[in-house]
């Protein structure tokens, strides 16, 4: 049946079901479209032949609304949502969030904290020995014991604290089906102790060849630096080929068991994904709520690729995707877009073709698909790898044959490109077709920073190659003609960053005449290399110690540094010039960030302070310079800035 899949009990009837193969139970609101994992997993399902009935958002404080289509006959699946659902509820400073936009109308409230945990735990009381599997994002990143940023402690593996049977972990297509047929053959869920891509729960490792044990979950509770070594070991083995099984104590005779990845998509497998009948929107149920407003976001929009080489540290991509770059075929990609170009509400413009990185559209290197990817060595960082791979030839041909589709007046990319692989092209040829058809004015990039010595805690390329990027963007906008500017993403307060590098990257801004709108804080996420960083203070790729900003003040002195030109910022800016020894930016010079208050400088000098126009208009009290906004700023840096 070409339509929605049933959110109701009425609506399972209506398909002439009894009952359900597997209940579906989301933290979002039911999406039928293929950016929504629930809608991918659900659909595949349904093309293998099991039924599957989407709970949504139901009610955990009522035990009724779990029991909604009645007892599965297979099982439950559950997911937190699109996201972490403590990231969904909360900023980095542990604030509730006005919005949700994985929500109805996007009203707030909807959905648990640790929502994972709490669906399954509300199925438990309700169902005792239904099976109860678990995926997406928030189970992925917690499948072995992890530090958790809101509680400021280390919890164990999801697994036992949800009392699920199972996680199918990373983008789940193959483990998902595999789990369902075990179970269709009549498998008992604690006998499903085989499948790549899967974590379970064990009382003994004697049937297992040659584990990898890591420390107990006491011990890295007690020890930090155990911690870091422990985590380095999982981080070592997220790849599908090289990856070993992993097994972690958790109390006495309980063991959490993790299996290699599950082996990355063929081109066709990704083709079939994306082929699948989807409505490619929110149930109707919804219009009257206001809808969904994460769609806006993703309606007119193309996933091209999966995974990443980029290793960024503060980034969960290695632990939930993988390093291996999987893609679409053209033939997809333009048959997906003629289906959009047919939406009534198109007005010719396709946000995005992309995926976590846009430009990367094979391979970093021809031995992934068959040996994997290197274990502790990165594809772009600190420098190229020799045997990188970079060409964007099929990207620029991709593209081509999307600005030719009838309908389709404009492509852009905006969901980033890393401009160190642009650069790693002796050709030149995709930069020139990036800034001719495919740049809306501003190109959104990620330096994050310009400190080297902060950028190598992030696994950034250092601050030359951002430079030698912007000259080249430069010019290329120049050989063309263009009026277009890059508008630098950047972070406080990351690992390895000082109030001395804070000023490095505020003294960075002034001299491009740019003020960001926003900045983002570092977010210590489940189950990144950067997460480890802030909780141990240890790099654990070297154990070396890491500076590590965790004072609230601190980090609000960092985040006012980039924001100097603030009004709001000055007494915080000062504090932070006066800590690090740089009460020389602070005066009437050319280079100053802020002007002295006019009392101390009146103390000092003996005299007023100068009038207004007689320095440069670069913060202080009564500041009254512009922020940047579209237009306005130098080539190098500057329209309206935001945040990912």
């Amino acid at each position: 049946m070409n339509d929605f899949l049933p959110i109701n009990r009425k609506e399972m009837a209506d398909r002439g079901w009894e009952q359900a193969d597997f209940v579906y139970v989301i933290g979002d609101a039911y999406v039928d479209h293929p950016s929504f994992g629930h809608a991918i997993i659900s659909r595949i399902l349904e093309a293998h032949g099991y039924r599957v009935a989407i709970l949504s958002q139901p009610d955990w404080k009522d035990e009724k609304s779990i029991q909604e289509f009645g007892r599965p006959r297979l099982g439950f699946l559950v997911s937190s949502g699109n996201m972490d659902s403590m990231v969904n509820h909360y900023t980095v400073s542990k604030k509730r969030r006005l919005q949700d936009a994985y929500t109805p109308g996007g009203a707030t409230g909807k959905r648990p904290d640790y929502a994972c945990v709490v669906y399954c735990n509300l199925i438990r009381r309700v169902y005792k020995n239904v099976p109860v599997i678990i995926g997406g994002i928030e189970a992925s990143l917690r499948r072995l014991s992890h530090y958790d940023y809101w509680s400021d402690k280390v919890k164990h593996s999801i697994l036992v604290d949800s009392q699920a049977d199972l996680i199918s972990y990373g983008m789940g297509e193959h483990s998902i089906v595999e789990i369902a047929d075990a179970l269709e053959s009549g498998l008992q869920i604690k006998d499903i102790t085989f499948i790549d891509g899967t974590v379970y729960k064990t009382k003994s490792l004697e049937n297992l060849y040659e584990p990898v044990v890591l420390p107990s979950y006491e011990e890295i509770c007690r020890d930090k630096r155990v911690f870091a070594e422990s985590f380095y070991t999982q981080y070592c083995n997220t790849d599908p080929f090289s990856g070993k099984l992993l097994a972690e104590p958790c109390g006495e005779q309980l063991f959490v068991v993790q299996n290699p990845p599950a082996k990355p998509l063929s081109q066709m497998e990704m083709d079939d994904v994306y082929a699948l009948p989807y409505k490619r929107r929110p149930h109707p149920s919804y219009e009257s709520m206001g809808g969904v407003p994460a769609m806006s976001e993703i309606k007119f929009s193309l996933t091209s690729n999966r995974g990443c080489f980029g290793g960024c540290n503060f980034c969960a991509l290695t632990f939930h995707q993988g390093r291996i770059i999987q893609t679409r075929s053209h033939e997809s990609l333009l048959e997906e877009a003629r289906q959009l170009a047919e939406e009534p509400d198109f007005k010719g413009y396709i946000h995005d073709v992309g995926g976590p990185t846009a430009n990367f559209r094979q391979t970093s290197c021809e031995k992934q698909l068959t040996k994997g990817v290197c274990v502790r060595k990165q594809c772009l960082f600190p420098q190229p790898c020799k045997n990188l791979r970079a060409d964007h030839r099929d990207y620029v041909e991709l593209l081509r044959k999307l600005r030719k589709l009838p309908k389709v007046k404009k492509v852009f990319i905006r969901s980033g490109i890393r401009f160190d692989y642009v650069l790693a092209d002796k050709s030149q040829e995709f930069l020139r077709e990036l800034c001719a058809y495919h740049v809306s004015g501003q190109l959104k990039v990620a330096p994050e920073h310009v400190s080297d010595a902060v950028l190598q805690k992030m696994g950034k390329p250092s601050n030359h190659i951002y430079q030698k990027f912007v000259e080249q963007y430069n010019k290329m906008n120049a050989q063309l003609n263009k009026d277009q500017y890059l508008v630098p993403y950047l972070m406080s307060s990351h690992p390895g960053s000082t109030l001395k590098d804070a000023v490095i990257l505020a003294e960075y801004l002034r001299d491009l005449g740019y003020m960001p709108e926003q900045v983002q804080d570092f977010y210590p996420t489940p189950s990144t290399i950067s997460t480890c960083m802030y909780y141990t203070g240890l790099d654990p790729r070297t154990m070396e110690a890491v500076y590590v900003p965790v004072s609230p003040h601190e980090k609000a002195m960092q985040r006012a540094l980039i924001q100097y030109r603030n009004p709001k910022n000055y007494d915080l800016v000062r504090e932070a010039l006066i800590k690090s020894g740089r009460q020389d930016l602070i005066g009437f010079g050319k280079k100053c960030l802020i002007h002295p208050r006019k009392e101390a400088w009146m103390e000092k000098t003996g005299k007023d302070r100068p009038k207004k126009g007689n320095g440069p208009k670069v913060g202080g009290r009564g500041d009254k310079s512009k922020k940047a906004s579209s237009g306005s700023g130098t080539k190098a840096g500057p329209g309206r800035g935001g945040r990912r």
